[in-house]
Parts: structure tokens; sequence; C-alpha cells
């Protein structure tokens, strides 16, 4: 009996490869070309070993460390080191997304469409659908390795040899692979696909977090995250091989529990318990405000949980700032040039910025989840009754402003009060609240564009993540690759003040509101307008 549990497996696998014949070779093909041009970048911006070393220095700090991972070949700060250093853990984490995404769209997506029941109707094996999505992604991220792999290598970089650039190339596909492990149980042990996707990715959140605190306050700590692994490697410089193939192999165990789980469970169950519902709906869920709540609770109570933390893991290092640098000539110029403004005050813009774009992530699947709700056939069911698409609409729009605003206030208030509680000066809880809601015009204009989609092009909805992709390249990156001031300007965060050390310009506010707010009306237009469904 057991011998016919996989059955049918190849013919499943060509099905997902069928499905996602695009989405993976532009995954794949993105995070390769992405990799190439970042280590070109840094060969034209730090062209000798000097200049190399003066950016070392800077990334021997608590912040940076919390951000990207403890360093190693700072000593001799090469081109590779650099890359491997900087870049390595940011990457990994948008490749653990990426299989966190494929793996729950695949399994308990399908499963709560019905496609999956219909899948086993055809004589396949029980867990046939499960394995074909695990070996496609593990078979994802070998490509990904090795396309990586080759296209650093084909650079001619002097520091960047096959063997580190293999190196590289394969602690990304770990991390996928690692990440698809832990989407599977999750697929399993949640009763739906909203619950699987938010407590994926509050696992790969948590990752993170407990990493940065474990880097900057107790390295045994680190340990309990993958992320951390996969950053032991240290590529081009010492090139280990034993944590990737760590975390390979706790990829493997977390897939063969995942197979077990569902081998054990009915189709449609989960392991979580689920509360039975109400005799009697309350009445929030009489508005279309009070469902759309209703649906995304736990990813909002989730996605609050990650910012916080990680605004408080932030928090946790701007109290060695100061003394960290007091010594460094490098640092001491740069303070020097932003005349009045602490080095702390000069990192908070920093990390708002990241945690701003983090938090519209949550925004952008709030609106994004009206398609959801379309794609699934439930809008009509709501729309033939008396309810408006403007109101409809309005309710997932609202959903999303609230979202933003308090992903913002979470944010700030961790870094706020977990930073003040470590420095000896205190900055005021209101600057970092200030700094924290700046960004909340640049989340409405995200909003908008999101909306605009959905209203004109629904089918198309999901590129919004290329735009969010393309924003937290250019803002994260876009000093240390000196990018043009116009580049910055592609984005709606390009217009946001970096509170404290600039004023709040409420003109550029304005505008972004002005945008947003046409954006959204032209949106809602379009989708009063269509056919829902097409």
């Amino acid at each position: 009996m057991a011998r016919h549990l996989f059955d049918g497996t190849g013919t499943l696998m060509r099905f997902v490869l069928r499905r996602d014949r695009l989405r993976l070779p532009i995954w794949l093909l993105s995070f390769a070309a992405i990799s190439a041009i970042i280590a070109l970048a840094f060969v034209g911006l730090y062209q000798n070993a000097e200049e190399r070393q003066a950016m070392a220095e800077t990334m021997r700090n608590p912040a940076m460390t919390a951000m990207v991972g403890p360093g190693y070949g700072l000593d001799n700060y090469t081109v590779g080191a650099m890359t491997a250093h900087e870049m390595l853990l940011m990457t990994a984490v948008v490749v653990g997304l990426m299989s966190i995404l494929l793996v729950t769209r695949h399994t308990r997506t399908d499963e709560e469409d019905g496609r999956i029941e219909m899948i086993r109707s055809l004589p396949v094996g029980r867990l046939s659908n499960l394995l074909s999505i695990l070996l496609v992604l593990i078979g994802a991220n070998i490509v990904l390795a090795l396309l990586t792999a080759f296209s650093l290598t084909v650079l001619g970089i002097e520091s960047m040899d096959f063997e580190g650039s293999l190196v590289y190339g394969s602690a990304l596909g770990a991390s996928g692979m690692i990440f698809a492990g832990v989407a599977a149980v999750c697929a399993q042990l949640s009763p739906n696909s909203r619950n699987t996707l938010g407590l994926s990715i509050a696992v790969l959140l948590f990752a993170y977090m407990i990493r940065a605190i474990g880097d900057v306050t107790n390295e045994a700590l680190s340990w309990i995250s993958p992320l951390n692994w996969i950053l032991r490697s240290e590529a081009y410089v010492n090139n280990y091989w034993w944590p990737i193939l760590m975390t390979v192999a706790g990829a493997l165990l977390l897939m063969v529990l995942a197979l077990y789980l569902n081998s054990i469970r009915d189709l449609g169950s989960g392991f979580l318990p689920s509360r039975p519902g109400k005799g009697k709906a309350s009445k929030s869920l009489l508005s279309p405000f009070g469902l759309a709540l209703r649906l995304q609770r736990t990813g909002l109570i989730a996605w609050g949980a990650g910012i916080l933390l990680i605004g408080a893991s932030y928090g946790s290092v701007l109290g060695d700032l100061e003394s960290f640098f007091e010594d460094i000539d490098l640092m001491q110029q740069m303070i020097a040039q932003s005349a009045g403004f602490s080095l702390t005050e000069q990192f908070i813009p920093v990390l708002m910025a990241v945690m701003a774009i983090l938090g519209t992530i949550p925004v952008l699947m709030a609106i994004l989840k009206l398609k959801t709700e379309e794609k699934n056939g439930r809008l009509e069911h709501i729309l033939s009754r008396a309810v408006s698409r403007n109101r409809l609409m309005g309710s997932y729009l609202a959903m999303a402003i609230v979202t933003g605003f308090i992903m913002l206030s979470l944010a700030a208030l961790g870094l706020g009060l977990v930073g003040n509680a470590m420095m000896e000066e205190q900055l005021p809880l209101g600057m970092f609240y200030s700094a924290g809601l700046a960004y909340l015009p640049a989340m409405l204009a995200m909003i908008g564009v999101a909306m605009l989609l959905i209203g004109w092009a629904p089918n198309a909805a999901s590129t919004v993540w290329l735009y969010l992709a393309f924003s937290f390249f250019v803002i994260y990156l876009g000093g240390l690759f000196q990018f043009p001031e116009w580049v910055a300007k592609l984005t709606p965060y390009g217009y946001v003040s970096e509170i404290p050390i600039e004023e709040m310009d409420f003109l550029n506010a304005g505008i972004l509101i002005v945008v947003a707010a046409v954006l959204m009306m032209i949106g809602v237009i379009g989708f009063n307008r269509r056919d829902i469904g097409r």
C-alpha cells in the first residue's frame, strides 16, 4: 500500500512546472542577475583596498551587524567578501519568501480551492502532490545555486573564484530549501492558505529577528535561526560547506515531517485547532469592512508582532553606536557632514526605511486580498446583496490604510522604546514616531498602484510586488551604490523626509497623498466598469 503513496509524482511535477513556467524562470534569473549587478557595482564603487577597508570599518558596528550579519573577511575586505557579507542575508530572506509563496500556492491554496480533491480523484498517490512541489522547489533552488555561481564566476573579478561563487549560490539555494520545508509543515498545521502564509512568514521574520538579537548580544542565540547557518559559510573568505549541508539536512527533515503529517491528516483539515464558529455572526461581520478585518485578523496580528520585534531588535543596538565609532576617523567625518546630529540620529532614517518597506508587505496583502476573493468566486455572493462595489473596495482600502498605520506605529514604538532604554541620552519618542509616520504617504501611493492594477489589469495585480522589490533595492542600496537622485524618485519612498536629520516636507507628503488618491479613484472606476471574475 505504501508504494502507491507517490504514484503520479512525475506527472504532477510537470504540471507544477507548467503552471509556473513564467514565474520560476523570472525569479531565478532575477536573483542571478541582481547578484552579478551588485558585485559589479562594488567593483566600480570601491576601486582599491583602502576604500574597501574604510567600508569594512563601518560594517563592524552593532547596527550593521543586526542588519546584515556578523562581519568576516573585514581585515582584507575584498569585493567577494563585501558582496557575500552585505548581500547574502537580504537575498536569502527574499529567496525564502519565494519558496514560501510557491509552496503555499501549490498546497493549501489548491486544497482550499478544491483542486487537490480533483487531483486525488485521479490515479495518483496520497502524497504525490506535496512531494511533487517539494521536488520542484529542491530542483529550482539547485538551479538557483548553479546559475548564481556561474553568473558571478564569469564576471572575472579576482576575489570571486568558482568555489566561493558556488558556496554563495549554494547558501541561497539552501535557504530556499529550508523555508520551503517550513511552509510545507505550516501547510499541514494551518487550516487554510491565509494562516499558512501568515505562519510561514512569521517564522521567517522570527528567524531574522532572533539572528539579529543573537549576533549583537549572544552568539549562541543566533544558532536557533537557519539564516545564521548560511551566513557561517563565509563565502569568498573561508568557504565553509558544513553550514550549507546543515541547512539542507534541516530542510530535508522538515520536508519528511511535512509528508508524514500530510499522510495522517484529513483533506481540508489542519492540526492547529479551529475554534467553532458562533451560532450567530457578530455585528462587525454585517459590514464589508468587518468581514475584511476578520479574514485578515490573524495575518495582521502576526505581521504586527514581527514588525514590533524587528523594531525592538534594531533599537537594542542604538546604544552602542556612539561608543563604537568614537575613535574611527571616517565616521567622525560623516558626523561632521551632518552637523548637529549624532550618529544614532543619522541611522534612524535608514532603519525606518527598511522597516517601512517591510511593513508595506502586509499593507499590499490587505488590498490584494480583494483580488484573491474575486479569483475564488466569493465576491459575487457579497455583491449579490445590498453592497455596492464602491463600498466593497472602500472596505479593503480602509483595511490597507489601517494596516499601514499600525505597522509604522509598531515599528517606531519598538525602535524608540527599546532604543531609549539602551541609550544614555534619550531621544524624544515623538521623534521616532514622526520618522515612522513620515512613510505613510508613500504607503498610500503603493496602495494606489495596487488599486489601479486591481481595477484595470487584475491579472497583473501581483506585479506591484516587483515595484516594492525595486523600491527596497533603490532605498536600501541607493546610498551604497551612489545612485543618481532621480533613481530614488522613481519610487514613492524616495520622496519621504529623513526625520530627524531633515525637516518634514509637507509639500512632498501632500503630493504623494494626492497622487495616491488619484490612483485609487481611477482604480475604483475600473473596478466598477469591468466584469467581476475577469
